[in-house]
């Protein structure tokens, strides 16, 4: 178990670019149901410990704002996107212009902590929660959000790249500060198209599960990726092809009603589990895992935090 190490011991940094805290598994509630005491202070330090140095908190519509604003205030390590999701944006057709200028308003009054707009996109998976021509023209609107407040972008694509990369090309100029397309599962073609359009390309664990995946990350540029968890969801699980890499085993319990602070709940994942994607990424390219972890860090700095990173 690699974890033996002491956390002196641990260089790396990283920083996790999306992570929805605001799910109601760190307040210790499962579908409805309460399983053990609220424990995100607790999953927080875990990660401060290992070596994330930031984490983004996502937003994906107006209901979260204000539960990430009160999460985002417990310490100066957490930032905050606003947008609104591909699979929500039928929230905006009751009032467009009210909800759209629900935003704006809410990206103004916490702007010193948002830096991004996001999660917004195109989903074809799920449309069931939302059809494809309220996503594309909601996604279209929410472009203007980047314009007015010269913010990057924290994106979704999911078997929608046609669609996206168009709406994306025929809206360059609002986008002033470029994005990330977060949690990317596409294949090679389709991500060296969204790096020529000057976007980042953002991994976790639902972006190595295959071996088609895991080939396509062999062939992305460092200097282009940044690594998230997308925490809860998005784990490194061991039917995934890209598990043969993972070195760092969490203690971990089964049941959610064992619960104990020093271990981690088996199918929730947390921030401190960037750590296994880094490894993974490292093995499948061969490189130091220290390397990586200073190049990913610094592209997500200059992209989220421009003002530091200088």
């Amino acid at each position: 178990m690699r974890f033996s190490k002491t956390i002196s011991e641990m260089a790396m940094k990283f920083i996790d670019i999306g992570a929805n805290l605001t799910d109601s598994m760190f307040q210790g509630v499962y579908g409805g149901s309460k399983k053990h005491e609220a424990d995100l202070e607790i999953v927080l330090k875990r990660s401060w410990d290992i070596g994330v140095q930031k984490i983004i908190v996502t937003v994906g519509n107006l209901t979260d704002v204000e539960e990430a604003r009160k999460i985002v205030e417990l310490d100066d390590r957490l930032a905050m996107t606003i947008g609104c999701h591909p699979t929500r944006c039928s929230e905006f057709l009751s009032d467009p212009e009210k909800y759209f200028s629900n935003l704006h308003a809410s990206i103004e009054k916490y702007r010193s902590k948002v830096v991004a707009v996001g999660e917004i996109g195109l989903d074809y998976d799920r449309l069931h929660f939302c059809e494809k021509d309220c996503q594309k023209k909601y996604f279209e609107k929410q472009l203007e959000l980047a314009e007015l407040f010269d913010l990057p972008l924290f994106l979704h694509c999911r078997n929608s790249h046609d669609d996206f990369s168009a709406i994306i090309e025929k809206n360059t100029d609002k986008i002033k500060r470029g994005g990330v397309v977060h949690s990317f599962d596409g294949n090679i073609d389709e991500a060296e198209r969204l790096i020529d359009l000057g976007f980042y390309i953002g991994l976790n664990g639902c972006s190595l599960k295959t071996e088609d995946n895991l080939q396509v990350v062999r062939l992305l540029p460092a200097d282009k990726i940044m690594i998230e968890t997308d925490a809860p969801w998005c784990g490194i699980r061991p039917s995934h092809a890209s598990a043969k890499f993972v070195r760092t085993k969490f203690p971990t319990i089964k049941r959610k009603e064992k619960w104990s602070p020093d271990s981690l709940i088996d199918g929730r994942c947390e921030p401190s589990q960037i750590l296994q994607v880094l490894e993974v990424i490292a093995g499948v390219k061969g490189e130091e895992e220290e390397k990586l972890a200073n190049i990913f860090c610094k592209n997500t700095m200059n992209l989220f935090f421009p003002e530091i990173s200088q």
